[in-house]
């Protein structure tokens, strides 16, 4: 009979309230027991890191990869998501082989068929529907694939003791924030981040990355901004307007030009950067802004590309970058792959060249620095004196960079107006004087840089136990 009978509301909510709250209770007092008796050693045996039953070890990347892939397939389609897993395999089947050599061939002729036709119009084919950003998507998602795989392959290989799995591969690849726009991480640094099991942000990381983030917010208005009244990328298009130009303006608008895609990449990667920070990842930094560069040996847009390069063909074939011809084979097969990572046309293989022949140059005029009679020139020098012409040097060797790299960010007809004007019409007084300019800019640079050094030799002077 009694249970035929309906309680009050009210009564109810009280009796589920009680329980819950002893429930909650009983729950708080065994959580704060497990998590204090974590370390005991009675409990070593049963209790490790992780999750029961769905995996105790990398729950955290099983999550990033399977997110991504979604993600992937829901914006491309399922067939596109299908062709890059066909890619993810014969890397991974390769890199069994433990022949770097063959790995990094497989890559190669990868990405050349994401950029050479008739590969690249059949593999385009596999993404679902049309729609505006497919092609800037397909490029970035299916070139980036190929890096990540390749490095994958070849870390596989360095390191036979441990053998990463295809799934290894697949929670590298398919992570989001780095899927389509990178930057790439080679597969060591981000496997070894990821796997960590209780990741541990430092004291005031998490104010940094709010910091990053509001600073990556201030940037693209100041670049609306910035582009509201100065049409650095208008003017250029239009050669019979940009030859009236003073020859201060010319200069300005050039080097604007390398400042204006420092800055998309700065903001493109600060933003991703934040986004990975949060996932307790420490990603490759935003490229050095070019007004800081003058040397080519630091020139580059994308810090996680130049990394790769780097550490598996640069650095690989370069060694120690004292020799003058390991150092020319080395930066001709690193621009051969930049090339074909770029999309093969002749103002690419221009572009390769001319800064190929910058690095090189560099060497050589380090190489006659040294030199027995010029050495003893400058060591006659005082300290000041000698920093003086090293930074005559450097100004010339900022616009060297300027107008090599002004070639591919705009044209050469715009390169070849600018190179006019300040070298021939415009000598000797736009031409000194544009020096003397970036001369002074180089001096403040490399103030600050000693200054920073001199900052960090106390720290680790500090951080010496007594």
């Amino acid at each position: 009979m009694g249970i035929k009978t309906a309680l009050p509301t009210a009564e109810l909510g009280l009796y589920s309230l009680v329980l819950s709250g002893a429930l909650a209770y009983a729950g708080r007092g065994l959580l704060e027991a497990s998590q204090d008796g974590v370390h005991r050693k009675a409990f070593r045996e049963s209790v490790q890191p992780g999750w029961e039953y769905i995996g105790r070890k990398m729950l955290r990347s099983w999550v990033y990869a399977v997110y991504g892939a979604l993600a992937v397939m829901g914006t491309m389609g399922p067939w596109y998501l299908l062709l890059l897993l066909g890619h993810c395999v014969s890397h991974y089947v390769a890199s069994l082989l433990g022949q770097p050599w063959l790995c990094l061939g497989l890559g190669m002729a990868s990405l050349a068929s994401f950029k050479l036709d008739p590969l690249i119009s059949w593999q385009n084919g596999f993404v679902t529907g049309t729609f505006d950003l497919q092609e800037v998507l397909f490029q970035g998602g299916s070139g980036f694939t190929v890096l990540r795989c390749t490095s994958f392959a070849l870390e596989n290989c360095a390191h036979p003791d441990r053998r990463y799995s295809l799934v290894d591969l697949l929670k590298y690849n398919f992570y989001l924030p780095f899927f389509f726009f990178g930057p790439i991480m080679t597969f060591d640094r981000f496997h070894a981040q990821v796997s960590q099991v209780e990741p541990v942000r430092r004291e005031g990381e998490l104010w940094n990355i709010q910091a990053q983030a509001g600073l990556s917010v201030v940037s693209i208005v100041a670049v609306d901004i910035f582009f509201h009244f100065f049409y650095i990328l208008t003017i250029p298009s239009d050669l019979k307007f940009a030859s009236r130009l003073p020859d201060s303006a010319l200069a300005g608008l050039a080097y604007s030009n390398l400042v204006y895609d420092w800055v998309k990449a700065a903001v493109l990667f600060g933003v991703v950067n934040t986004v990975a920070r949060l996932d307790h990842l420490d990603p490759p930094q935003p490229p050095k802004c070019i007004t800081a560069l003058y040397v080519f040996a630091e020139t580059h847009f994308d810090r996680g590309i130049n990394d790769w390069l780097c550490k598996y063909v640069y650095d690989h074939i370069g060694g120690e970058h004292s020799a003058v011809i390991p150092e020319l084979v080395a930066t001709v097969a690193t621009f051969a792959v930049t090339t074909l990572w770029l999309g093969p046309c002749d103002i690419v293989y221009l572009w390769s060249i001319l800064n190929c022949f910058g690095l090189n140059f560099e060497l050589w005029v380090q190489k006659l620095a040294e030199w027995g009679p010029l050495a003893r020139i400058e060591a006659s020098l005082s300290e000041q004196m000698s920093r003086r012409v090293r930074a005559v040097f450097g100004a010339m060797n900022f616009w060297a960079i300027i107008m090599y790299n002004l070639v591919s960010l705009n044209s050469l007809e715009f390169t070849e107006l600018v190179a006019r004007r300040l070298l021939l019409t415009g000598f000797p007084q736009t031409t000194l004087a544009v020096l003397f300019v970036t001369y002074c800019g180089v001096q403040l640079v490399k103030e600050r840089e000693r200054t920073l050094a001199l900052e960090e030799e106390q720290k680790q002077d500090k951080e010496k136990p007594e």
